[in-house]
Parts: structure tokens; C-alpha cells; sequence
């Protein structure tokens, strides 16, 4: 069994009376794209779909591990927005001139090495409010500070000038100015990952910031404030709050000292925010779901294969962006294949997530884990066969509603919901194709397009087929792997925009041309 970490890879939320919930762009049941229906799952807008109870003052975080509330946090409300935006835009009119760039890269550099220094803390809430098994949460802050470090390392080059053509008696180049004031809106199944994508580039390129995290994970927000103001990060360059009711969420991203949100979520939340911003001119940028397949040439080592693809489906649980959520294998080697990724999984363990032997721990919530075995139930009714072995996962199963055993399915088929839309859960399906050109049609029968995947000893061969291959990331003997020096952006319903790489600090800049002529010489 793999157990390196793989760098990327709900609850019902329950409003009191007094919280209002709008946005009817969030019905599920009544919305589908070319002709897929789109499932709203818990990662997706953490304004409302994480596991904690809300009122209209108050959050509370609810356990996956234990389905008990562990913290409750005060709530954003629309009168704390104008003072928060306020203090906010202040303070850019001062940082983005006080402090160069080698300073801001300076503060970044000292902010992710103290980051490195409280990562077993970080690991630990993050293990209590999310779920993932302590012996992999440490290795995200890990991640999050070498994603940092690479961004640190390109940000002169990415914010530098960009000179205008040559002529005699004029000089012309392009600035690159900060935005303002960003709004940052972050999920909680990679939260100090996919933070560190939008934070570094911001805060580098001279930008006050307003972090949102899920109520999932409210100690994320709070930790990185407090470690980014410890080191010398000007005061209300760096702000958080907690919110759980989009009606108060669309005031903030309405309100006019917001200069741009980035936000990660679903489809569906990526609509909302958009709609929210309509009347206003701001950039919005878009980190989407995924529904990414992986196909298996009849070339591959097989049980190399199956255990590379069993680690990209059910790592953290499935609840990745970028997992793999369906899988097609070339006839040839069909059998012997389903038979070693049950092989494989025998391997895991599912368990209290706190235990080191520990593999997979719980999903995010009850209502996360009655989808996905909903998911498994549509793939059997529609004629899957189901491969894991009975009661394997039974123990870990007992301990509590969201404990989630890996589903292997074999004969699945795109009748069936779970090979259509993003389940977000520890499972896999299989299905036989008989060519490349089957695969590469079925891999592009999607609304959405984050990453895709090829399995082949022949890396001609499959650069020629992820050419065709309609994904922001496409992979060749790999998966579930954000690199940092290569644009994060998804095609299709998944998502606008580009996160990590060069291309990663555009959105969080606007251009102003430089234009100037010499005077001319007296005579």
C-alpha cells in the first residue's frame, strides 16, 4: 500500500430560524449541465455546506470522528462588514507603499518558516476538525510550506516590469499594482493548501487580504493570522472572520472596498459567488469540483497500477478536488486488474484517526457518507458488482456514521451517478473499454474537467492521448499531484482562472502602463 502523502488530493448544515439560507443556485436536485447532474458536496461552498450548526451569531464546528461538537466561533454579521473592509482598505494604502517587495518577501519567508514550526499543533486541530489520520495531516503543512517556498522563489521574476518594445526618446513598460482588498473563500479538505495557493501570491504582490474558511475548520483562519502577525505582517494587512450564511456572504462580496474574491468550492458555490459579484466589475477567480478519470493501458504493470490508482481514489478519504472518481481499463487486463486493486485495499485500514495505523479515517460528515453509499446503492441497482471483500471494514464502520469503507465496483457504466458526477468519497469504479479512443471519449464525457489521468509504459503514447484529453491537469503515470510550477486551473464546470505557477499571481495584480517621452532639447 502507498502512504505518501499526495499533495491535493457533508453535513447537513442546520440554520435556526433566525439564519436565512437563499441562493436557490444551490438546489442540487434541480440542477444539471449537458444533460449530468451536478452533486453539491460538502468541500464545495463552505459558506454552507460543512459540518457545524449555526445561528445567527454563532458557529459550531461538529466532530466527523466523534459527530459532537468540538468549537464554536462568533459569527460574521452584515453590520461587522463595512468596519472589517474599512480597516482592511487602510491598511493597503499604507502596505502596498511602506513595504517593497524584498520586504513582503521577507515577512512571507518568515511566515512559512514559523508555519513549519507549529506544524505538529496544525496537524493536530486539523485531525480533530477534518478527519484526515494523524500520521498524513502533519505532512500538509509540510506541503503548504514547500508550495509556499516555490511561489516565494518566482515572485520577483512574476511581479517584475514588463518593458514595452524599444524606441529612442521614450521609455514604456508595464506595472504590475495590487488589486486592493481580496477576499479569500477556502474549503476544509486541504485547507492550508489550497490557502497557500491564493495567500503567498496576495500578500507578495502588495494586496490586504480577508480570509473565509470553512466552518469546518475555523482554527485554520485563526492559526495563520495569528503566525503571519507574529512575525511582523503589518496590523489589518491580514484578516479572518467565520460565516455560515450566504445571505451575509453575498453583502461581503457585494460591498464596494472588495477588490477581488478567490474563491474554491463547487460549481454551484463558484455560480453563487459569481452572481453575487455580477453588478460589480471585480475579478473572481474559480478553483472548482472534479470528476477526473484515470484510464489503464493494457500495457502497464498491473499491480503497480492498481496500487498507484487505489492511493489517487480513496486518499483522504476521496475527499480530494483531484482524486480519481472513476477508472477505465483496457479490456485486456480488465480481471486481473479489479483483482489486484482488491488486493490492494485489503491493505488499508479504517479506523479511529488519531491511531498511526490508521489509513483512512471518517468523511466529513453523516450526511457526506449517506450520499456516497447512496452513490454505491444507484452503481448496484444499475448492475455493478461490488468487489470488497464482506467485513473488512467493519470495525471501522461500527465506530460511527461517517466512517466510510472503500467501495470497489467493477462493470460500472455512465447510467450510474457515480462514474457522472464527483461522489467525493473513498470509492472506485471500474469499467472496461475496448480502445484508447473509447477511453478518450469516456474520459471526456464530463461537465467538468480539473485533471485526468493515463496509465501506459508508453509515454509517446500517452502524451498523444492527454493531448486530447479535455482537463485543466493532465497526467501521465501520475495523479492527484498539484505541481507548483504549472498553472492549477480547471476547464469545463471546473472552475475560471489559475492558481500556483507564474499565471498564479495575475489575478491578485492589475496592469498600468507606463508611457513616457523624453522633454524635448531646447534650441
Amino acid at each position: 500500500m502507498i502512504t505518501r502523502f499526495q499533495a491535493e488530493s457533508s453535513s447537513v448544515t442546520k440554520q435556526s430560524s433566525s439564519t436565512t439560507q437563499p441562493l436557490a443556485s444551490f438546489n442540487r436536485e434541480s440542477a444539471s449541465i449537458n444533460k449530468n447532474p451536478i452533486r453539491y458536496y460538502p468541500r464545495y461552498l463552505s459558506i454552507i455546506m460543512s459540518s457545524f450548526t449555526a445561528t445567527s451569531s454563532t458557529l459550531t464546528t461538529i466532530s466527523p470522528i466523534t459527530n459532537l461538537p468540538i468549537a464554536t466561533r462568533p459569527a460574521l454579521t452584515p453590520s461587522d462588514i463595512p468596519p472589517l473592509t474599512s480597516r482592511a482598505l487602510t491598511a493597503f494604502k499604507s502596505f502596498r507603499y511602506t513595504h517593497s517587495l524584498p520586504t513582503r518577501q521577507k515577512l512571507a519567508q518568515d511566515f512559512l518558516t514559523a508555519i513549519l514550526s507549529h506544524k505538529d499543533d496544525l496537524a493536530t486541530c486539523l485531525t480533530a476538525e477534518m478527519g484526515r489520520p494523524t500520521r498524513y495531516a502533519v505532512k500538509e503543512i509540510e506541503t503548504m510550506v514547500k508550495r509556499g517556498e516555490y511561489l516565494l522563489s518566482i515572485s520577483t521574476s512574476a511581479l517584475s516590469d514588463v518593458p514595452g518594445a524599444p524606441e529612442p526618446g521614450f521609455k514604456r513598460f508595464v506595472r504590475k499594482e495590487p488589486v486592493g482588498v481580496v477576499l479569500i473563500i477556502f474549503a476544509w479538505n486541504y485547507p492550508y493548501l489550497i490557502l497557500v495557493n491564493s495567500l503567498i501570491p496576495a500578500i507578495l504582490a502588495g494586496n490586504t487580504v480577508i480570509l473565509k474558511g470553512s466552518p469546518q475548520t475555523p482554527s485554520v483562519v485563526e492559526k495563520v493570522t495569528n503566525i503571519f502577525n507574529g512575525v511582523g505582517l503589518p496590523e489589518n494587512v491580514l484578516q479572518y472572520v467565520h460565516c455560515g450564511d450566504a445571505a451575509v456572504m453575498e453583502q461581503l462580496i457585494q460591498f464596494p472596498k472588495i477588490s477581488l474574491v478567490a474563491f474554491t468550492g463547487s460549481h454551484a458555490g463558484g455560480i453563487a459567488v459569481q452572481k453575487a459579484a455580477s453588478e460589480r466589475t471585480i475579478p473572481v477567480t474559480l478553483e472548482l469540483g472534479g470528476n477526473d478519470p484515470a484510464y489503464v493501458r493494457g500495457d502497464v504493470g498491473v499491480a503497480w497500477a492498481a496500487e498507484e490508482i487505489v492511493d489517487g481514489a480513496v486518499f483522504n478519504s476521496g475527499q480530494s478536488c483531484c482524486s480519481i472518481e472513476r477508472v477505465y481499463v483496457h479490456e485486456s487486463i480488465y480481471e486481473e486488474f479489479c483483482q489486484k486493486v482488491v488486493e490492494v485495499v485489503k491493505g488499508y485500514k479504517l479506523g479511529d484517526p488519531t491511531d498511526h495505523e490508521t489509513t483512512i479515517g471518517p468523511v466529513i460528515s453523516a450526511a457526506a457518507a449517506s450520499r456516497i453509499r447512496a452513490d454505491v446503492q444507484d452503481a448496484l441497482s444499475k448492475g455493478a458488482k461490488r468487489l470488497t471483500p464482506e467485513g473488512i471494514f467493519a470495525a471501522g464502520e461500527s465506530l460511527a456514521p461517517t466512517f466510510v469503507g472503500i467501495e470497489v465496483l467493477k462493470d460500472c457504466n455512465h447510467s450510474m451517478n457515480i462514474m457522472i458526477t464527483e461522489t467525493f468519497g473513498p470509492t472506485i469504479p471500474i469499467m472496461p473499454v475496448s480502445s484508447d479512443e473509447q477511453a478518450v471519449a469516456l474520459m471526456n464525457d464530463s461537465n467538468l474537467g480539473l485533471t485526468a489521468s493515463i496509465w501506459t509504459k508508453d509515454i509517446a503514447k500517452g502524451e498523444e492521448l492527454v493531448e486530447k484529453v479535455a482537463a485543466g491537469t493532465v497526467f501521465v503515470n501520475r495523479c492527484d499531484y498539484p505541481s507548483p510550477d504549472l498553472a492549477w486551473t480547471g476547464w469545463k464546470d471546473s472552475g475560471r482562472g489559475v492558481t500556483l505557477g507564474r499565471g498564479g499571481f495575475e489575478a491578485f495584480v492589475k496592469s498600468k502602463s507606463w508611457h513616457l517621452k523624453n522633454y524635448p532639447v531646447e534650441k
